[in-house]
C-alpha cells in the first residue's frame, strides 16, 4: 500500500537545504503545488511535489536552467513516465495473448 508522505515547509527547507524564497518561487511559477490543510492554511507538499522539487533545484543550483526550462524538462518527464506506463501495458496485454496462445497450442 502507497502511503502519500506530506512536507511542511520547514521539513523542505532543512532537508533540501534550500531558502523559503526559493520554495516560494517554485510556487510563483506554478512548477510546484502545495495543498493546504484543512483545518488551517499551513501548506503542505505531497510527494511528488518534492520530487518535483528535487529536480528543480538540481537543474537550477547544478546545471543553470532557468525557470522556464525546469517546467519544459518537468512535462518532459511526466510524459515520458506516461509513456512508459502504456508501453509496460502493451506489452503484458502482448504477454498475456502469447502465453493464451501457447496454451492453446499445447
Amino acid at each position: 500500500m502507497n502511503i502519500m508522505r506530506y512536507w511542511t515547509v520547514s521539513e523542505i527547507v532543512e532537508s533540501f537545504q534550500i531558502k523559503k524564497s526559493f520554495l516560494q518561487s517554485l510556487e510563483n511559477e506554478e512548477i510546484i503545488c502545495p495543498v493546504l490543510k484543512e483545518d488551517s492554511q499551513t501548506k503542505l507538499f505531497p510527494d511528488k511535489e518534492v520530487e518535483k522539487l528535487r529536480i528543480a533545484k538540481i537543474l537550477i543550483e547544478e546545471m543553470d536552467v532557468n525557470f522556464a526550462g525546469v517546467e519544459v524538462v518537468l512535462q518532459m518527464r511526466k510524459n515520458m513516465i506516461e509513456m512508459r506506463h502504456q508501453f509496460d501495458t502493451i506489452l503484458y496485454e502482448v504477454s498475456k495473448k502469447i502465453q493464451s496462445h501457447l496454451k492453446t497450442q499445447s
